[in-house]
């Protein structure tokens, strides 16, 4: 039996005027895999990810989380969906107990659902020593964690994380890779990042973006396959004519 799809793209494309900031991106992500979004900065992997969250419309195509397509029904696919965007907003006078009290409640969760998902997700994100204090005052590093234990507060089929080390200190970033793939056993991820050591630690499986174009899907080892560091992978991708690869 093979795995039910969780996160697909068929022919997402986002233009503003002239440019296209996403060009016919197609991809689908099984339950249970780790998929890093890699490419470098400007290659239109936030603009993707936000069309996977129904944060914006596409201008072709669609995108499905858990088999709902995000602007037919955007509420029923945000059930199954926990999303860290880059720098997320925070209320700065609450505090990380507060904060995921509000948001919790938000989204419908009884009492005693919502105490316990708390302590589970201030564990897994380390909070335990900032749960009282005001995030305004908490360092960029910390913020994040807040955001991430927002996202896996309602106990999400997929994460869509955006950048989820950036601002982290080194045994920060190190904490983050071991709780993605943790979270990867169970659930359906896909983590973008630049940063090329991000990729093999934590993926199962790499998707590549240059200039809003899909232009390599496939394992890590791939990219190394013929021997050369992946930072010589990542200028001949950055650099070659955009071809679409399916594994």
């Amino acid at each position: 039996m093979t795995n039910a799809v969780m996160i697909e793209a068929e022919g997402l494309t986002k233009q503003y005027g002239s440019f296209f900031a996403v060009r016919d991106v197609t991809f689908q992500i099984p339950a249970g895999q780790v998929v890093a979004f890699l490419g470098p900065n400007g290659a239109g992997k936030t603009t993707t990810m936000r069309l996977l969250t129904g944060f914006i419309a596409p201008t072709l195509g669609q995108a499905r989380i858990a088999g709902i397509d995000v602007q037919d029904d955007r509420i029923a696919a945000e059930e199954n969906l926990g999303y860290l965007p880059e720098n997320g907003p925070l209320y700065l006078d609450m505090t990380p107990t507060s904060l995921l009290k509000f948001f919790g409640l938000a989204r419908g969760m009884s009492r005693p659902q919502l105490r316990e998902r708390m302590d589970a997700v201030i564990g897994m994100c380390a909070l335990e020593r900032v749960a009282c204090k005001p995030i305004g005052k908490l360092s960029k590093g910390y913020r994040q964690r807040v955001a991430m234990a927002q996202a896996l507060l309602h106990d999400p089929a997929v994460l869509i994380l955006d950048e989820p080390t950036s601002g982290l200190d080194p045994n920060q970033i190190r904490g983050v890779r071991q709780l993605i793939r943790d979270l990867g056993r169970t659930k359906t991820v896909l983590v973008s990042t630049h940063i090329l050591q991000e990729v093999e630690p934590v993926a199962d499986r790499v998707l590549f973006l240059h200039e809003g174009r899909l232009v390599f899907d496939g394992a890590p080892a791939e990219l190394v396959a013929d021997g050369r560091p992946i930072e010589d992978q990542f200028h001949r991708l950055t650099e070659a004519r955009p071809v679409h690869v399916r594994h």
